[in-house]
């Protein structure tokens, strides 16, 4: 058996590749809407992927498995599970399996037998995995998709706070506990395959390493150790991190079909007329892709900046809005990856690129970073604006602070003459706010280089 994952840092998110190598057929587990580096790798192998599958409707990212039928045929099997508010309905006219609990299928001598484990949602499911090409008759592991993690297990409230599902999370959160009672029957040797590793939004303590044990998980990983059942519902709904708006859309999304991809190819405007021309547009939305301390200076008016690192695409969800489109700020070399992670979210709207240099001839505008002490000194002046999370809020603030979360910074509606100091942990998401608050017409905005770390060492 051929087996290897794949890793979206940008989306925390793993996809899988296993093949029977004897039959030199293969499939992928939770594919990416971009699957070009699995297929890349199964043709190296030899392989021919033959079939796509996922765990449940992803919420977080578009998955794959449409445009890998689309584009190479494969059959899907997909989840059979939860009511109708839970069914595919994109399938028609494609090679589609619809298994549930019980199910088997297989692909070469490779078995999978699927486990319904709700909980994150109500059709999730999970893969044991047995590979009789090696001789086995007994399982080697299981792909647990959002279902278990390295440390942790999949969060319920999604769709109650993500996409306005009323009375769905603690509904949810008792499955998890009869599906992680369930899990822990498993023998302790199989190994686990997560579908999202730290960093994603998914979970609220999500482990870095790849993939672990049954056995381990059971020893170290909170959820399998409470065994009260009421415990265990108020633990996992207990300080869940914020639930990004754009998972709403890609619950949709993903239910309805992802559209089909044909080619990347966006024009790129080369005048300043022709620039102004578009920032006149008000569906349109200029988005700044170059590190921050670059555009603290140069900064477009309107424009927000959102620096191409392994943020971007979180940010990109909770800042820009499905119905705009997008005129991007980003240098030639970066550009082909920026289009591939916003259509990992769907954010499709991508109507034209600008090279930085055209911006030497624009009338800019600039926001200030300072330091911390010259912060100290304007803070009796200011309204001092802390845009990191909840979670972070509640373990301490600077005193006089206000929280903004920036996530939903667009929604602010301080006066726009209001004097404001922004703060984060460290700097680079104040940096991003201060740029939010610049497009919305505030005139005086300052952030703090170091943050709030900063802040309390000083």
């Amino acid at each position: 058996m051929f087996l290897k994952s794949f890793f979206d840092e940008k989306l925390a998110q793993y996809s899988y590749l296993v093949g029977c190598q004897r039959t030199g057929e293969a499939i992928i587990i939770d594919p990416a809407r971009d699957s070009s580096e699995v297929i890349e790798v199964a043709i190296k192998e030899g392989l021919t992927i033959t079939a796509a599958t996922e765990t449940h409707i992803h919420a977080d990212f578009v998955s794959g498995s449409r445009q890998l039928a689309h584009d190479l045929g494969v059959k899907l099997y997909l989840s059979d599970e939860g009511d109708a508010d839970w069914k595919y309905q994109y399938t028609e006219g494609l090679n589609v399996e619809m298994v549930k609990e019980g199910s088997l299928f297989s692909i070469g001598n490779i078995d999978f037998e699927v486990l319904h484990t709700p909980g994150h949602t109500p059709e999730s499911i999970s893969f044991v995995v047995t590979d009789r090409g090696g001789g086995s008759t007994k399982a080697m592991g299981i792909f647990t998709g959002d279902f278990v993690f390295v440390g942790d297990i999949g969060r319920p409230d999604l769709l109650e706070k993500a996409a306005g599902i009323a009375d769905t999370a603690e509904k949810g959160a008792h499955a998890m506990f009869k599906s992680v009672q369930r899990f822990k029957q498993l023998p302790d040797y199989m190994m686990v395959w997560p579908g999202h590793g730290a960093g994603s939004a998914c979970g609220k303590s999500l482990g870095a390493v790849p993939s672990s044990t049954v056995g381990y998980e059971k020893m170290f990983n909170w959820a399998m150790k409470e065994e009260t059942e009421e415990l265990f519902v108020k633990e996992l709904l207990a300080d869940q991190p914020e639930a990004p708006v754009y998972f709403k859309e890609m619950k949709k999304v993903n239910k309805e079909g992802p559209a089909i991809i044909v080619d990347n190819v966006i024009s790129v405007i080369d005048s300043k007329d022709a620039f102004e021309r578009e920032l006149q547009n008000e569906s349109v939305f200029v988005l700044d892709t170059r590190p921050s301390n670059l555009v603290e200076n140069t900064l477009v008016p309107g424009a927000i900046n959102i620096p191409f690192n392994k943020s971007f695409t979180n940010w990109a969800g909770w800042l820009v809005s499905y119905d705009e489109q997008m005129v991007i700020i980003a240098e030639e070399e970066n550009r082909e990856e920026i289009i591939a992670s916003l259509q990992s979210i769907h954010l499709d709207s991508i109507k034209a690129f600008i090279d930085p240099s055209l911006l030497k001839e624009m009338d800019l505008t600039t926001y200030e970073t300072i330091s911390v002490e010259t912060f100290k000194q304007e803070m009796p002046d200011g309204y001092v604006m802390d845009v990191r999370n909840d979670t972070e809020w509640k373990e301490g603030y600077i005193e006089g602070a206000h929280h903004h979360f920036l996530g939903k910074l667009r929604e602010t509606t301080l006066n726009k003459d209001t004097p404001i100091l922004m703060n984060c942990k460290g700097g680079a998401r104040s940096a991003i706010g201060a740029s939010v608050l610049k497009s919305l017409g505030y005139t005086n905005v300052k952030h703090m280089i170091g943050g709030y770390d900063a802040f309390i060492r000083a």
